[in-house]
């Protein structure tokens, strides 16, 4: 007897991550982009930013590559040049994903730990450009997994599906592109907002307690703390899903790199490594809708335009009756 195949489960997961991530992201851009949820124009600017590329990682990722190639097998999704695209386009935008929310996170530290800094660097104009270097870096540094493919079959002419270049596998210059990739996404990343949290909670803390001993009952000063705890708490919260939520496709990185073991292919569903393979890249889907309900979580504003945009069609409905 062998036991249910796995793979099913992935195809109805996915689904299910569609239909919450795509609204969840667009309705996160529409309410922080009317900028009435009480955040700076930096943090604004930042946290649409990451929005849009969550919602482009839903879109290409979950829905054209993964729902497409399991429900649409033959489509034109299918062919080599659409697969190519498509796996150039997956990895420019996690990595966008991935390096938004290191500059949202260097943005938050440099304006809790160096308050000279934070006037001249913490500004739309400086977020506008940061998030536009970072969208260019990804394309550049992305470009070439469109090379690293060839056809696995062609069929009256036209190229189907997609395999990895036996070159890619001995190539110097390859193996150096592909240990690159994965330091710049997630090690490098994973290091940055580790290191950059730990700073900022050190500074936190001893901040806290200097203004315990020389603070007055001003109120003033107490609503500046309140308002610093809560910028803490979302930039945590978002780090801390990211750390967590990308922790998995480090450790089978490591794993793999050590022993040697992976998925490379087949349709056996219940390999183990398949298994671990496909839970990794559906918690970096879930890492892509999330945000929207951390923002409900830690911000009161945020959710009350929520509430204001998810009520707002009954009553604009109701309103109609009335007339």
């Amino acid at each position: 007897m062998h036991a249910p195949a796995n793979g099913p489960v992935f195809a109805i997961c996915y689904p299910i991550l569609a239909a919450i991530g795509a609204p969840a992201n667009v309705v996160a851009i529409i309410i922080l982009s009317r900028g009435r949820c009480g955040l700076s124009c930096c943090i604004t600017y930042y946290l649409v930013a990451i929005a849009v590329t969550d919602f482009l990682v839903i879109i290409n990722g979950c829905i054209l590559n993964r729902i497409g190639r399991i429900y649409f097998r033959d489509s034109l999704l299918s062919t080599t040049l659409a697969c190519k695209l498509s796996t150039m386009l997956i990895f420019t935008i996690r990595d966008g994903s991935v390096w938004l929310t290191v500059a949202f996170t260097f943005d938050r530290f440099v304006a809790i730990c160096f308050q000279s800094l934070k006037i001249r660097y913490c500004t739309h104009k400086t977020a506008s450009m940061v998030i536009g270097i970072v969208c260019i870096l990804s394309c550049i540094k992305n470009t070439p997994f469109y090379f690293i493919f060839r056809p696995l079959y062609t069929l009256k002419g036209v190229p189907w599906f997609c395999i990895i270049k036996s070159s890619y596998y001995i190539s110097p210059i390859w193996q150096t592109y592909d240990w690159l990739d994965h330091i710049l996404v997630p090690f490098l990343p994973f290091l940055l907002i580790l290191l950059l949290n730990a700073i900022t909670v050190t500074n936190i803390l001893a901040a806290s307690r200097a203004r315990k001993r020389i603070r007055s009952a001003e109120n003033r000063s107490d609503q500046e703390i309140s308002n610093r705890k809560k910028s803490i708490v979302l930039l945590f919260a978002i780090s801390l899903s990211f750390l967590f939520l990308w922790a998995t496709y480090v450790g089978r990185f490591l794993y793999v790199q050590i022993s040697g073991e992976g998925y490379f292919g087949g349709l056996d569903f219940n390999d183990p490594q398949y298994i671990l393979q496909e839970t990794t890249i559906m918690l970096q889907m879930i890492n892509s809708c999330n945000n929207v309900f951390i923002y409900t979580i830690a911000q009161n504003k945020f959710r009350e335009e929520l509430k204001n945009t998810l009520m707002s069609p009954f009553t604009i409905f109701t309103s109609c009756i009335k007339q």
